[in-house]
């Protein structure tokens, strides 16, 4: 395998995923967010951000917390030590393989596809 493989191989595909690393982002950078807020940040249906929302917290990625506001349900999600760490990682993987991926050049085209 070549190194730019290897940089591919390693990352983690819980949070690569675009939905989730966009929703990992996000709570990276404050305290919490609530359902609505990530909703209207990742512009995902309900369904959809809820879906995410369970596997990042099977994973013990994020927290969330279900309270009723003003008589309404209120779900405020939360980011979890080892979700910070993971989506710092994955960052920083992803900066690694840009980092390689410059000093890759394109081997000779096969003869006959010229």
């Amino acid at each position: 395998m070549s190194p730019l493989s290897d940089h591919l191989a390693a990352l983690d595909r819980l949070v690569h995923d675009p939905a989730r690393l966009s929703i990992l982002t996000a709570l990276a950078s404050c305290q919490s967010a609530d359902f609505t807020f990530l909703q209207r940040l990742t512009q995902l249906t309900g369904g959809n951000l809820s879906s995410h929302l369970i596997k990042l917290e099977e994973a013990g990625l994020v927290e969330m917390e279900k309270t009723f506001k003003d008589r309404r349900p209120n779900t405020r999600i939360s980011i979890t030590v080892r979700g910070r760490q993971a989506v710092q990682k994955h960052w920083q993987q992803l900066d690694d393989l840009r980092r390689e991926a410059q000093g890759v050049q394109p081997d000779e085209p096969p003869s006959g596809l010229e």
